[in-house]
C-alpha cells in the first residue's frame, strides 16, 4: 500500500506524462504533487507575450489551472474544475521564471476549494487564483490491492 505522499507523486507523474498542453506545448515543468499540494513552473517567453508585450494573461490563468489539477487529482480521485478565478496583481515579462504553488484549502465529500499563488523568480505575486473542484467517478491510476 502506497503512502499518501507517494501515491500523490505517482498521480503527477502519471497525469504530466501524458499533458500535452501543459508538458509540451506551454513547457511548464512539474515540480511537486503531493497530498493536496502541487507546485509547477513556466518561463515566459516570446510567443507568449500579448499585444502588451506582458506574458498574455490566459498563459498565467494555464499555469494556474494545471497546477490546481494537480493538487485536486493528487488524491487519486478524477476531479474536475467546477469554477475558478484570478486575480491579476503584477505583469510577468519576457524571461520571467513564475512558479505557481497550488493548496488545498478545504475537502469534503467531492467537492474542494484550492488556492494557487503564482509568483515570479524574485518572489513577487504575479496573481492569485481560487479553484473549487468537483471529484467524479475513477482514479487517476489504478488503486492498489
Amino acid at each position: 500500500m502506497l503512502t499518501p505522499a507517494a501515491l500523490a507523486a505517482r498521480v503527477g507523474e502519471a497525469m504530466f506524462a501524458v499533458d500535452a498542453a501543459s508538458k509540451d506545448f506551454l513547457q511548464m515543468e512539474l515540480l511537486a504533487c503531493e497530498p493536496g499540494r502541487a507546485r509547477m513552473r513556466m518561463a515566459v517567453r516570446e510567443p507568449m507575450l500579448n499585444g502588451h508585450r506582458i506574458c498574455h494573461g490566459g498563459l498565467i490563468f494555464t499555469l494556474a489551472d494545471s497546477t490546481f489539477a494537480f493538487a485536486c487529482n493528487s488524491h487519486n480521485k478524477v476531479t474536475v474544475a467546477a469554477g475558478c478565478s484570478i486575480e491579476f496583481l503584477k505583469p510577468a515579462h519576457l524571461g520571467d521564471v513564475l512558479t505557481c504553488e497550488g493548496v488545498e484549502q478545504v475537502l469534503q465529500g467531492r467537492h474542494g476549494i484550492y488556492d494557487m499563488r503564482v509568483t515570479n523568480q524574485r518572489g513577487e505575486v504575479v496573481a492569485m487564483f481560487r479553484g473549487k473542484s468537483t471529484s467524479i467517478q475513477g482514479t487517476v491510476i489504478p488503486e492498489a490491492t
